[in-house]
């Protein structure tokens, strides 16, 4: 199986390094297709993948065709592909708020795919929402799931709602994770400890905090609920948190990163 992404940027790069080593792919290199002459030099030296300046080389022949641009660029790649490409090829897109019905008037194809990727992709612990179009076999789903799920694992959802919603959940979520350490990382900086030290304290304490989730099946309430013991410092900071309203806040966040990809979808 020939499988061509289209753009090396941070999304495109991670998913092409993960699936260069599916065994899906056979005897046939990953293609990578950009424009910038910088990356295109620098994935030129790695033996896995072919790289590509020019759609017509690499695009008619592809089987599956990753779609990994910003999508303010979308149109304007649209139009470069429409000519190179039948309705046999299958087209997965990694862009956010852009819809398949789009993509399918767009590009005048039947065949499509949608995922909303995230960021921990970039070191296997990425998890990949995904929903397809009726066109799509279950074959043909089968086998991108085995390539989405080479940079961690894969969800398939039954409408594209629900990948504007975990959008707001899993794609935007490691920002939220991210801001919560910086604040708590602020906070023992600020009680004396060293960067270094902060750094242990911080990452320790999440890591440790997912591995006691992943390997029991006790909710998060309950995990709470045997570390804050009645008056106690854990109950003092979680009261703090509840007078403030964070969880709210928190879920408020994630709503507005769900609503921000409807609108998203609606601009193109």
């Amino acid at each position: 199986m020939k499988v061509l992404v289209i753009g090396a940027g941070n999304m495109g790069l991670t998913y092409s390094e993960g699936m260069a080593t599916s065994p899906l792919l056979s005897k046939h290199k990953l293609r990578i297709y950009d424009t910038d002459p910088k990356k295109i030099e620098v994935l030129s030296q790695q033996p896995e993948f072919n790289v590509f300046d020019n759609l017509e080389d690499c695009l008619p022949k592809a089987d599956v065709v990753f779609i990994a641009v910003k999508p303010f660029h979308c149109e304007e790649l649209f139009k470069k592909m429409k000519p190179l490409i039948n309705n046999e090829q299958l087209f997965v897109s990694l862009m956010a708020g852009v819809t398949i019905q789009l993509i399918q008037d767009q590009l005048d194809v039947k065949k499509v795919i949608r995922t909303m990727p995230n960021l921990p992709a970039q070191v296997g612990k990425g998890v990949t929402s995904y929903t397809e179009s009726k066109e799509v076999s279950k074959i043909e789903l089968i086998m991108v799931r085995n390539l989405l799920d080479t940079t961690g694992t894969s969800i398939h959802v039954d409408t594209e709602n629900f990948i504007d919603a975990s959008t707001g959940i899993s794609g935007s979520g490691p920002a939220y994770v991210f801001y919560f350490m910086q604040s708590m990382l602020e906070a023992a900086l600020k009680m004396g400890f060293s960067e270094f030290d902060s750094k242990v304290l911080v990452s320790s304490t999440f890591e440790g905090a997912i591995e006691l989730f992943n390997q029991n099946d006790i909710s998060p309430e309950s995990w709470i609920a045997r570390v804050a013991s009645k008056g106690g410092t854990t109950q003092a900071a979680i009261d703090s948190m509840e007078d403030n309203n964070v969880k709210q806040l928190i879920q408020d966040a994630a709503y507005s990163a769900f609503n921000r990809a409807i609108e998203l979808g609606k601009e193109y």
